[in-house]
């Protein structure tokens, strides 16, 4: 097996960089480099020298033995200045020792799961706190990559072995009197096992809204004031606002962090008939994010009916209350009059969502969960019938215990690695 080798941190110019070297070489390399490495776990201040004895820097230097790391190998880490030229010159240093190499994207968190350090969806949610921007996505993140969704399936899958065994039993001693009727365990343990699994696919919405970002959609009529509520919301002017009635005429999306959960704000256009060719498109595209939005403030006057319904949660305001003698139950862009307490019931109602999420954050987890919750009732529906049919329902058994092994990883993901690890950056 290849050592490799690769720039840690950030590229360009920085206070430290951080190198990473990890495989079978990794402490004679250094060693050869910056003579004598200090004992594992401990920091000390070595001069890098190349072939020549040259120092190209002195590094903070520390190492971590195999199978203690967080690859599993030998580990060895270079804190540099982070100058251009000196990670530069100590990069081009350690590509020259035989059998060593640049890592490739994610490769030090792959030799990490295959040395059994992490599973699949420890994986991925490392991957997503890399790629955390609100607090609610580290803490979902970090749970993820610290194995509680990991653990979970692991007592799920050992109460279906259980269940399995116990079906088996009877098989194979199906000519003789078995003493124990095993079908009220069996049966005990696949509800306990279907009710957990249900909970956690009931959660997955959330959970991946939380990863990629809850929908907020403004919808109204043409010029009821959405683009200017929208750029008073995003604190910027991201939407064109015109007395123009039709001046938004696709969706505009902006980004924003409210009360740490992540949130993309959509303005549409205004829902009216007779519009123009392309002004028709855009409103047919407005009712089909509304739709789909998790939430949806409507800028409408009392009584007036929109071809996008409201349903719970949604926010009803009458808009321009800056134009208006009562601004009870309005809203105004212009003057920020009421945004602010719409941020706040917008906040409210997203985060009493959120408190519903599971632990499976991505479509693969909650397809994989599905499929062993598929299993678990045509076994359940099986076990109905007796005795006769308990080879049935162990084969159904072991269709839902291998769903939840490739979910962790232990089996069938082989086609997913290249896909989950070109998303990692180099040195992770």
């Amino acid at each position: 097996m290849d050592t490799i080798f690769a720039q840690a941190t950030a590229q360009g110019r920085a206070g430290v960089c951080v190198i990473r070297i990890s495989g079978p070489q990794a402490f004679f390399i250094a060693e050869t480099i910056a003579q004598p490495l200090p004992a594992p776990r401990m920091a000390a201040v070595r001069a890098i020298s190349d072939a020549d004895g040259q120092v190209i820097d002195r590094a903070l230097v520390l190492t971590f033995e195999g199978p203690n790391s967080f690859t599993g190998e030998d580990t060895v880490e270079l804190h540099l200045h982070g100058s251009i030229a000196v990670v530069r010159a100590v990069l081009a240093l350690l590509s020259g020792f035989d059998g060593t190499r640049l890592a490739e994207p994610g490769e030090f968190t792959r030799r990490a799961m295959e040395n059994g350090k992490l599973d699949l969806t420890q994986v991925e949610g490392l991957g997503d706190l890399i790629e955390a921007e609100t607090e609610a996505q580290r803490k979902q993140a970090l749970r993820v990559l610290s194995g509680h969704l990991g653990q979970k399936v692991d007592i799920w899958r050992e109460k279906l072995i259980r269940a399995a065994a116990l079906l088996e039993v009877t098989i194979d001693f199906a000519d003789e009197d078995v003493p124990v009727d095993v079908s009220p365990e069996v049966a005990e343990l696949l509800n306990a096992v279907n009710a957990d699994i249900l909970a956690e696919i009931a959660g997955t919405h959330t959970a991946e809204r939380i990863r990629t970002g809850f929908e907020v959609a403004i919808i109204g009529r043409p010029n009821a004031g959405k683009s200017t509520l929208l750029n008073a919301l995003a604190g910027r002017d991201a939407a064109i606002t015109s007395a123009v009635a039709g001046t938004t005429r696709d969706v505009i999306e902006v980004r924003m962090d409210l009360g740490g959960l992540p949130v993309t704000l959509l303005d549409t256009a205004g829902l009216r008939e007779g519009a123009d060719e392309v002004e028709a498109i855009g409103i047919d595209r407005a009712k089909t994010r509304g739709e789909q939005a998790d939430l949806r403030v409507f800028l409408v006057e009392e009584g007036e009916e929109l071809p996008v319904a409201a349903v719970a949660d949604d926010i009803v305001l009458r808009p321009k209350a800056d134009l208006r003698d009562s601004a009870d139950k309005a809203i105004s862009g212009v003057t920020g009059q009421g945004v602010p307490q719409l941020i706040e019931r917008i906040q409210a109602i997203l985060g009493a969502r959120s408190l519903n999420a599971g632990l499976a954050t991505h479509e693969r987890h909650r397809v994989a969960l599905q499929k062993s919750a598929e299993g678990l009732a045509a076994a359940m529906l099986v076990l109905d019938h007796g005795p006769d049919q308990y080879d049935i329902a162990s084969e159904e058994l072991r269709h839902s215990i291998r769903a939840l092994e490739a979910l962790v990883g232990r089996i069938d993901v082989e086609n997913l690695l290249d896909v989950i690890f070109s998303s990692f950056c180099l040195g992770k």
